[in-house]
C-alpha cells in the first residue's frame, strides 16, 4: 500500500553507535516522550502522607504490571527478557526507593512525581560514575523504571502513536529516547525493522534484546527522537551507526541494495556454524562467547561456541539491595555449566567498582578507575568473596569451570585468591557438600604491569584472558566514555599491540592458553591481526562468531606472524588491509 517515499523534507543524517549489524529501511515510528518532564510543585505538610500514599499505590501498579508480563511471557520471546523483567521488578519493590522519595516529600514538600524524578536522577549520576560500562549502562534501569512509574501516575498514555501504521505495508523503525524490557516485550509483536534510541551503549538493554531478535540497532543518538516525526523515511545503518532521515531515491537504493547483499552474505555464513574455525595453514582457533545473563549461554550454544570465554558475573549483584545468596549464585553457574554440555564455562568473579558500594551506601572514590574495585573489593569484602567461590566450586561438579579474577596487577592478589578459595573449600569440606577441584583459575589481564612482567603469573596461573577494553584505557591514559578525549582511544596503537603480544606469547612458552575477550576479539577487522600476535582462542558475543570464524578459515596464520612481528618491531602502525592480502 507503499513503497516509502513522500516525506518531502530535507534529508537529516545523524550519528550514534551501531550495536547491531544490519541495514533497515523503514518509517518512523516515535515513542511517545519520556514522562521525566513533571510538572514540579510543593505541597501542604499536611499532604505530604497522601502523597506519600500516592506514590506507594503507583510503585506496587508498575510492579503488578511487570510481574504480569513476566509470567504470561510467549514461547517466542527473547530469552534475555525474563531477567531483565525481574530486575526492573525488584527495583520497583526495594523498599529504599519508597522510603528515599517519601522523604523528599516530607521534608522539602515536594509533590509525588518531583520527589521521584529527583531520586532517580541522584541515583542514575551514581551509577555513571562507575568505570565499568555494563554497570554504567545499569544505570539506565533506574530511569526506565521511574518513567514506568510516572506513567502509571499520568494515566499510562500510549506507547507508540497510532499514525497511519494500519495504513502501510512498510517497515516501522522505532524512534525512542530508551527502551525498557517490557516495552521490547510489547513491540516484539510488531513488524519493527529497526530500534533508534538517544540513550544506551552496546550493553544497554536496547543492545541486548535487539541481538537476540536479530533486528538492526543504533544507540545514542543524542537528541535525535526530537528530529524525527511519525512516518518519516529512515535508513538506519546497524554497521555506521549512521542514521538517514528522509533520503533521496538514489540513496534509499543504495542502501537497498546493501541490504540485499547482506542478507545473501549471511545466508551464507550461516553454512560455517559447524565448519571447524581452522586457518588455511592448519591451526585450530578455539571460539568462546561472551555472555552477561545464564540464559545467553544457549546463544552460546546456537552459534557453535567452543565454551563460555567470559560470564560476567557482577549482572548476579546488580539492581538489588540485597545481596544473591550462595544458592541463587549456584543456581545461575550450574544453568550455564549444564547448557554447555562438558564445554569450558570461565565465569569472572565480581568485577565492581569503588564508587558504589552493592548495599547501596554511596562512597565516591577520587578516581574509581584506579580504586577499590574488581579483586581488590573481593578481597576487601571476604565475606561476598567467600559467598561467591563456595557458589563456583559447588557449579564445577557438572563441568569444567575456569574461575577468572579481574584487576590483577600483584602476585600477592593471585596468592590472596588462593587462599581464599582453600578457604571455601574447607568451608564446603566441613558441610558436607559436593564440589570439584578440578577447576581452572586465571586473570584477566587489564593492568600493564601484569602485561609487562608476566613471567610469574603465566607459571602460577592455569590461564589468562586479555580484556582489551580496559587494557587499552589503562595504558593510554584514555577514558573512552570522555568525548573530550575519546578519539585518541586507539585499539591498534603499537604499544598496546606489544603488550598483548607479550603476553600471548608468555603463555606459549609456558604451555598456557591466552585469549582475548575484549572488544577486539569480536571485530572481524582485526580478526587478522590477532592471528598474526599468535592468538588462537577468542571470546566475543555469539552474534560476532561467524563474521570472526569467516575471516580465520581465510587467512594464513604463520604468513600473518611474520608480517605482524615486522611492523611491531619497527613500532610501525600495523596496515590492516596489508593483512587481507
Amino acid at each position: 500500500m507503499s513503497s516509502l517515499p513522500s516525506g518531502g523534507h530535507a534529508m537529516v543524517c545523524a550519528q550514534g553507535q551501531g550495536v547491531v549489524k544490519g541495514y533497515a529501511i523503514g518509517r518512523a515510528a516515535v515513542m511517545g516522550a519520556a514522562a521525566l518532564e513533571v510538572a514540579h510543585y510543593r505541597i501542604s505538610p499536611e499532604d505530604t502522607q497522601g502523597e506519600c500514599d500516592r506514590l506507594k499505590s503507583a510503585l506496587q501498579t508498575a510492579r503488578n504490571e511487570l510481574d504480569a508480563i513476566a509470567v504470561t511471557l510467549p514461547d517466542d520471546a527473547p530469552r534475555e527478557l525474563a531477567p531483565l523483567l525481574t530486575v526492573h521488578s525488584m527495583l520497583l519493590g526495594d523498599p529504599m526507593l519508597l522510603q528515599q522519595t517519601c522523604e523528599l516529600i516530607i521534608e522539602r514538600h515536594y509533590n509525588a512525581e518531583w520527589a521521584l524524578t529527583s531520586q532517580g536522577q541522584f541515583l542514575t549520576e551514581q551509577f555513571a560514575l562507575m568505570e565499568d560500562e555494563y554497570l554504567r549502562e545499569r544505570g539506565g534501569d533506574i530511569r526506565q523504571v521511574i518513567e514506568r512509574v510516572l506513567r502509571v501516575m499520568a494515566g499510562s498514555p500510549p506507547l507508540l502513536p497510532v499514525f497511519d501504521c494500519a495504513e502501510t505495508d512498510d517497515p516501522l523503525i522505532v524512534v525512542a529516547r530508551d527502551i525498557s524490557p517490557a516495552d521490547m516485550l510489547r513491540l516484539r509483536g510488531g513488524r519493527f525493522a529497526a530500534f533508534l534510541t538517544d540513550l544506551g551503549g552496546p550493553t544497554s538493554h536496547t543492545a541486548i534484546v535487539a541481538r537476540s531478535m536479530n533486528v538492526p540497532a543504533v544507540v545514542g543518538l543524542g537528541h535525535f527522537r526530537g528530529l524525527v516525526r511519525d512516518g518519516d523515511v529512515l535508513i538506519a545503518d546497524g554497521f555506521t551507526g549512521a542514521v538517514l532521515v528522509n533520503p533521496s531515491e538514489q540513496i534509499l537504493n543504495e542502501y537497498r541494495q546493501r541490504q540485499a547483499e547482506y542478507a545473501r552474505q549471511r545466508v551464507e555464513l550461516a553454512r560455517l556454524r559447524d565448519a571447524p574455525a581452522m586457518t588455511l595453514d592448519g591451526i585450530t582457533i578455539k571460539l568462546e562467547a561472551n555472555i552477561e545473563l545464564p540464559e545467553e549461554a544457549e546463544a552460546a550454544v546456537q552459534a557453535g561456541a567452543d565454551g563460555i570465554g567470559l560470564f560476567r558475573s557482577e549482572f548476579l549483584f546488580m539492581g538489588r539491595r540485597n545481596l544473591p545468596s550462595e544458592q541463587e549464585q549456584y543456581e545461575a553457574y550450574v544453568s550455564v555449566v549444564k547448557t554447555m554440555q562438558g564445554r569450558p564455562v570461565t565465569i569472572r568473579t565480581l568485577d565492581i567498582g569503588a564508587d558504589k558500594s552493592l548495599d547501596g551506601d554511596t562512597t565516591v572514590a577520587t578516581n574509581p578507575a584506579l580504586g577499590l574495585r574488581a579483586i581488590r573489593y573481593c578481597l576487601a569484602n571476604p565475606d561476598i568473596f567467600a559467598t561467591q567461590l563456595r557458589a563456583l566450586l559447588r557449579a564445577s561438579v557438572f563441568g569444567h569451570v575456569r574461575i577468572l579474577i579481574p584487576m590483577i596487577s600483584h602476585m600477592h592478589e593471585v596468592h590472596a585468591t588462593r587462599a581464599a578459595i582453600e578457604s571455601a573449600c574447607r568451608d564446603l569440606d566441613e558441610r558436607g557438600t559436593p564440589y570439584a577441584r578440578n577447576y581452572s583459575l586465571g586473570a584477566m589481564v587489564e593492568i600493564p604491569a601484569i602485561a609487562i612482567a608476566i613471567e610469574p603469573f603465566v607459571e602460577t596461573l592455569d590461564f589468562l584472558s586479555i580484556g582489551t577494553n580496559d587494557l587499552i584505557q589503562y595504558t593510554l591514559a584514555i577514558d573512552r566514555g570522555d568525548s573530550d578525549v575519546a578519539d585518541l582511544y586507539d585499539p591498534m596503537h603499537p604499544a598496546v599491540l606489544r603488550l598483548i603480544a607479550h603476553t600471548i606469547n608468555a603463555g606459549e612458552r609456558a604451555g598456557k592458553p591466552v585469549s582475548v575477550c575484549g572488544e577486539m576479539a569480536g571485530d572481524s577487522r582485526v580478526t587478522r591481526m590477532l592471528l598474526g600476535l599468535g592468538l588462537t582462542q577468542f571470546s566475543m558475543h555469539p552474534q560476532q562468531m561467524l563474521d570472526v570464524k569467516k575471516e580465520i578459515r581465510q587467512a594464513h596464520s604463520n604468513a600473518l606472524r611474520t608480517k605482524v612481528a615486522m611492523a611491531l618491531n619497527r613500532a610501525e602502525r600495523i596496515d590492516l588491509a596489508s593483512l587481507a592480502n
